[in-house]
């Protein structure tokens, strides 16, 4: 069967957009490794001095740590908040279900900086600037929606008549729960909380706000970048996509993987 024309204008189109998306890292890689002493490309030479630089400097290594354990904590708390939620908006019938559905997706619609502004001025009135856990409640806040969006997809495509087998065997509603619904849908909850880690790790805007002199990763990236232009940003870079590109591969080869164990 031949490929109609249509359809292959549609790959080189969409392959011209993902090379010119991913042309940057020709650039960002090479610098991480360059000799030089300041930007330059293409490199004179290549050398690791950039990465022990990084790993040499207590102000990376603890924005590291801050960003990595706030977004646990963060995909903690909008598991704990979104499941729940999902469960009411696909399962619940009460009134006001379609108002809290675009309540729960609007930090996907408005703006982050209107959100910061809104934000900032109710955390100052309570004394959260600068602390950690203000940064996991505002950004529990931003991942809410991809946790529901996720939950909400992996319910509607849940076959139901699983549940009403356990129930009619003489399971609890909370023993069908824990021992069938939820592991049904683990892939759906391994993807959630790996892509509300996501959006909390590469957070830029609320942390400028709400960060304070605690940075995250993605603040000190962008005060270096302000103050101080040397190749160990493109290091960072470098380690920053390869974190994110190990979650995503998780995202889709650990979930597809719990899925067919499920099945």
């Amino acid at each position: 069967m031949r490929t109609p024309p249509s359809r292959r204008l549609l790959v080189i189109a969409c392959g011209l957009i993902y090379f010119f998306l991913m042309l940057p890292l020709l650039v960002v890689f090479p610098i991480s490794l360059s000799s030089a002493p300041y930007m330059q490309f293409p490199p004179p030479g290549l050398s690791w001095q950039w990465y022990e630089r990084y790993l040499d400097d207590p102000q990376w290594i603890d924005a590291t740590w801050r960003s990595l354990y706030i977004g646990a904590a963060t995909a903690i708390f909008a598991l704990a908040l979104g499941v729940p939620l999902a469960f009411a908006l696909v399962r619940g019938r009460f009134f006001g279900r379609v108002l809290i559905d675009r309540l729960a997706l609007a930090p996907v619609i408005v703006p982050t900086i209107i959100l910061s502004v809104a934000v900032y001025g109710l955390f100052a009135k309570l004394k959260l600037i600068g602390t950690w856990y203000g940064l996991v409640i505002a950004h529990t806040v931003l991942a809410l929606p991809f946790v529901v969006l996720v939950i909400v997809a992996g319910l509607r495509d849940f076959d139901r008549s699983l549940e009403q087998a356990a129930e009619g065997l003489g399971a609890s509603r909370w023993r069908t729960l824990s021992r069938v619904t939820l592991p049904l849908l683990r892939p759906s909850l391994v993807s959630a909380g790996l892509l509300a880690f996501i959006s909390s790790f590469d957070e830029v805007v609320v942390a400028l706000f709400l960060a304070g002199a605690n940075m995250t990763l993605p603040k000190k990236m962008f005060d270096n970048i302000l103050m101080e232009i040397d190749p160990t940003i493109a290091a960072v870079s470098v380690m920053q996509i390869l974190l994110v590109s190990v979650v995503l591969v998780l995202i889709g080869r650990f979930g597809r993987g719990l899925k067919d164990s499920a099945r």
